[in-house]
């Protein structure tokens, strides 16, 4: 009687394997680095070509791009949009530079020359929220990935050029994003943070996680995003906690669920409360965190957490004061470096000349902020000193003021840089146990990846007219 329940059996795999491959499953993987008119990023095409292999290895249709203008990302963009209508599951990864202007998220395409808000809003770049409702609202499992949180490279031209009769709201990072239902939108960090670009020549920290995590057999979607969560964390020293939003309905796998168990046998035993051990998992990353924005990251992805109380309570306790560890962190440090604020203004008002220039990015990668030694302040050098700011409880803004300049001066003061080329440097950096003395055990962070973005699900009968009208409302 063994010979029947065989052939049964193999029925039910023929049915099953049929079902599987029945599933229709498409993705948009984009990667954009070599800009024009502002610093190429070195890694986005090559984390789009990982993902892009990583996905179709599980079945996925991919449009895939690399290094795309604007108008090669619009064909892109109408090609996914035909191909995710119906779709059972539709994939949206993009990595390079994104900008938040007035709280909306927008990608860059490699020819944008954004000079002012009305640049952006006329369709220089392009609108996040619009593209995900054209492109992917028909599918019913929608995944939203942007490793494009970095720093805004055109924000300095649209400030200096907004109307003096109002203000543009002009953000570091990415803007927050709501997810619809059926819908996962998981973002490289925070809002209004910005992220890691990773070793030259390699992936991103959370692409990077994104590829270890997503696609293994058997693991539930968001049981995934929190263990990439957990490696980013890990990997950058708790730098960079990626964050999410979700409005999933149910169990998703990308790589297939995990097999029933055998007719005869034992029903494993239950599990935990469906989400208790990854929310455990999370909490027990973020608990003794700092920083409100991944206590808020938390609270955002567990509404009704069993820890909501305590997260509250902490973010409350880190914003009514600064951390004394940071206050501590040199000696000597007037209390007013913490709350005043620095912009353009009281960066000339110190009057650094091109050698005190190189001088402070010459301290900046003595401890441990990696920094071009140019002389000049450009876009990457504004994001190093904005994540020195971060680390140090100072405001954040890619600018120093006279208190912010002397606090830099005496905490390294007792292992001043020594003078050294530029060609020197990448040498010294190969060379083991070689390099600056640094006068703080800290971990040495990645250089950062510069760009943000933003998104939101949707169809494509009505892209082309929905991109173009709302690129010129």
């Amino acid at each position: 009687m063994r010979f029947p329940t065989l052939v049964l059996s193999l029925i039910c795999m023929v049915f099953t394997a049929g079902a599987a491959s029945a599933e229709r499953r498409v993705a948009f993987v984009v990667g954009n680095g070599t800009y024009k008119h502002v610093a190429a990023l070195p890694n986005p095409s090559i984390d789009a070509k990982a993902m892009a292999g990583a996905l179709r290895n599980v079945g996925f249709e991919v449009v895939e791009g690399s290094n795309l203008t604007r108008d090669k990302m619009t064909e892109k963009l109408l090609d996914f949009g035909k191909k995710a209508q119906g779709a059972d599951v539709a994939v949206f990864f993009y990595a390079g530079h994104g900008i938040a202007v007035g709280g909306t998220n927008y990608l860059l395409p490699i020819d944008a020359d954004i000079k002012s808000e009305m640049d952006v809003k006329l369709g220089a770049a392009i609108n996040i929220d619009l593209t995900l409702d054209q492109t992917m609202s028909d599918a019913k499992v929608k995944l939203v990935l942007l490793d494009a949180c970095r720093d805004n490279p055109f924000a300095a031209k649209i400030k200096s050029n907004a109307p003096s009769t109002r203000s543009v709201s002009v953000q570091t990072g990415l803007a927050e994003m709501k997810s619809g239902e059926g819908t996962l939108i998981a973002f490289a960090t925070g809002p209004g943070q910005t992220a890691l670009d990773g070793k030259e020549g390699g992936n991103s920290p959370f692409t990077r996680a994104l590829l270890a995590n997503l696609t293994q057999p058997g693991v539930e979607l968001q049981q995934a995003m929190t263990k990439v969560r957990a490696q980013v964390q890990e990997e950058t020293n708790k730098g960079q906690l990626p964050w999410g939003n979700t409005n999933l309905t149910g169990a998703v796998y990308l790589n297939g669920a995990p097999a029933p168990a055998a007719p005869g046998t034992a029903p494993a035993v239950a599990a935990a409360a469906p989400g208790s051990d990854v929310e455990l998992e999370f909490w027990r990353s973020i608990k003794d965190s700092s920083k409100p924005e991944e206590l808020n990251a938390y609270v955002a992805q567990y509404p009704n957490g069993q820890f909501k109380s305590l997260a509250l309570a902490r973010i409350a306790s880190l914003e009514s004061k600064p951390d004394n560890a940071t206050r501590n962190l040199s000696t000597g440090i007037d209390p007013a470096t913490f709350k005043d604020e620095a912009n353009q203004v009281t960066e000339d008002q110190i009057g650094l000349d091109k050698g005190q220039r190189r001088d402070i990015q010459r301290r900046l990668n003595g401890l441990g902020f990696d920094t071009k030694m140019s002389g000049t302040f450009d876009a990457p050098t504004r994001a190093v000193i904005t994540r020195w700011q971060a680390a140090r409880g100072y405001p954040k803004s890619g600018y120093l003021n006279r208190l912010q300049h002397k606090a830099l001066l005496t905490e390294i003061v007792a292992a001043p840089p020594t003078a050294s080329s530029d060609e020197e440097r990448p040498k010294r950096r190969a060379t083991s146990g070689g390099g600056q003395q640094q006068a703080q055990p800290q971990p040495q962070p990645q250089p950062q990846r510069q760009y943000q973005s933003n998104p939101d699900p949707a169809g494509a009968g009505r892209f082309i007219g929905g991109v173009v009208g709302g690129m010129l409302r």
